[in-house]
């Protein structure tokens, strides 16, 4: 559902505002709605304004986590990668957007990796299996994650064409066009993901993590 407020300039930019609910399978419903990402890729639109997306960010491995969970970080910036715990990691991506293995480091090492596509990036730990980060890299300012109630607002956005992204790590990627028309333009949005199933995932060699006292929680 989509709802404009006309403008009194006809060359304002916009706000683009609005609220995603996520759908699920069975009766217990997640409140991780805010691990949601938004993001539009203008489309033939020059945007004068600079973009205050970060180009580098910092994802720590702490008491076997990697913190934060989900990151932002414009496309073709870099990722730290700093080890807090008092024992090694090995930080890698098998991402059809770009592979990359930091190899294995020790305490108070930090490693980097670059993130060139735009697009989500699946990290995890080749030695915990339970470890697991996602690095959204975005083309564009115009990005925000949803807070705790599903509702995200993009202030200063330029007239015109746009391709509305917006990803949840349990849900697939969904992508529509819109048209920004000036003023408030508020969406209602849903992110279905009744088809999600959990599961273990591979390490880096596209194998089953073998069970080791590494891993024990």
């Amino acid at each position: 559902m989509l709802s404009f407020t006309a403008p009194d300039d006809a060359n304002a930019q916009a706000t683009v505002s609005g609220h995603v609910g996520l759908r699920e399978s069975g009766r217990k419903q997640s409140n991780d709605i805010s691990s949601a990402v938004v993001w539009l890729v203008p489309l033939g639109i020059t945007d004068t304004k600079p973009n205050t997306v970060p180009k580098q960010t910092s994802i720590a491995m702490r008491t076997r986590e990697f913190l934060p969970h989900i990151s932002v970080v414009a496309a073709g910036g870099v990722v730290h990668f700093p080890n807090e715990d008092p024992f090694s990691h090995n930080v890698f991506s098998n991402s059809e957007l770009g592979r990359f293995d930091l190899g294995l480091y020790p305490r108070r090492k930090t490693r980097a990796a670059t993130v060139g596509k735009p697009g989500v990036y699946a990290v995890y730990c080749n030695i915990h299996s339970r470890m697991s980060s996602f690095v959204v890299a975005v083309p564009t300012r115009h990005v925000a994650q949803l807070d705790q109630n599903g509702k995200f607002e993009l202030r200063d956005v330029p007239l015109g064409e746009y391709e509305l992204h917006i990803w949840h790590e349990r849900a697939p990627e969904t992508e529509r066009r819109i048209k920004v028309e000036g003023g408030s333009m508020v969406m209602d949005l849903d992110l279905d993901a009744r088809g999600f199933v959990p599961g273990p995932h591979l390490n880096k060699f596209g194998q089953v993590y073998p069970v080791t006292r590494a891993d024990r929680y």
